[in-house]
């Protein structure tokens, strides 16, 4: 009998730490948690226009070799624009590798226009109508109020009006990458946004 109580407590510590943990960066608990794709796993398809007006399907990119998916939160976040950047900086590596970058956003024209100033990208960026593409890959979070009031507090951006959207939500920034038969090979995917995968890690990936 105290072995079971002490298993159901440590269950119910270990939950509650893993909630905390969540709403630390700003995920809705109540609402479903992200779990993001696996390796393994096909790769939804999607379809959205790019920065330069062309419309942009993943089986087409995915006929000319390996696509590297990442997810980003909006131009209001310093990790995403350092994070862009990088893969901007590396961006000939990558296209040596025989793969193309599809940056996904939540955010809409004017935010990614702003991105866009920013890190002058030489790849795709999407702005995701609806957040379906989001959702396809299960990186789609309700951000709490806290955490929305602490963005319009500290980084001066209303992350649902960026959005174009009536209630704040958020991808799990994570990065895919997805091979020429559309499995997904590579998953970089954690709750904590400073935890990015590095530009040699998905090198050594390709």
């Amino acid at each position: 009998m105290k072995s079971i109580i002490l298993f159901i407590t440590f269950v119910f510590i270990s939950v509650f730490s893993v909630s905390q943990d969540h709403k630390k960066y700003g995920i809705d608990t109540v609402e479903d948690v992200p779990k993001g794709l696996k390796i393994g796993e096909m790769a939804p398809d999607f379809s959205g226009t790019n920065q330069n007006g062309e419309m942009i399907l993943l089986s087409k990119s995915l006929e000319k070799g390996k696509v590297v998916l990442i997810f980003y939160r909006g131009y209001w976040c310093p990790v995403c624009n350092r994070y862009l950047k990088r893969y901007q900086d590396s961006l000939d590596l990558i296209i040596a590798k025989g793969a193309r970058i599809i940056a996904v956003t939540p955010e809409q024209e004017e935010g990614l226009e702003m991105t866009i100033d920013k890190i002058k990208p030489g790849f795709d960026m999407i702005s995701d109508k609806n957040n379906q593409i989001q959702k396809k890959y299960d990186v789609l979070f309700k951000v709490t109020e806290t955490y929305t009031q602490m963005i319009e507090d500290k980084l001066f951006a209303n992350i649902a009006e960026n959005n174009g959207m009536d209630e704040a939500f958020l991808p799990v920034p994570a990065t895919f990458i997805i091979n020429k038969d559309g499995k997904i090979e590579y998953v970089q995917f954690d709750p904590d946004y400073r935890s990015r995968a590095t530009v040699k890690t998905i090198l050594s990936n390709l």
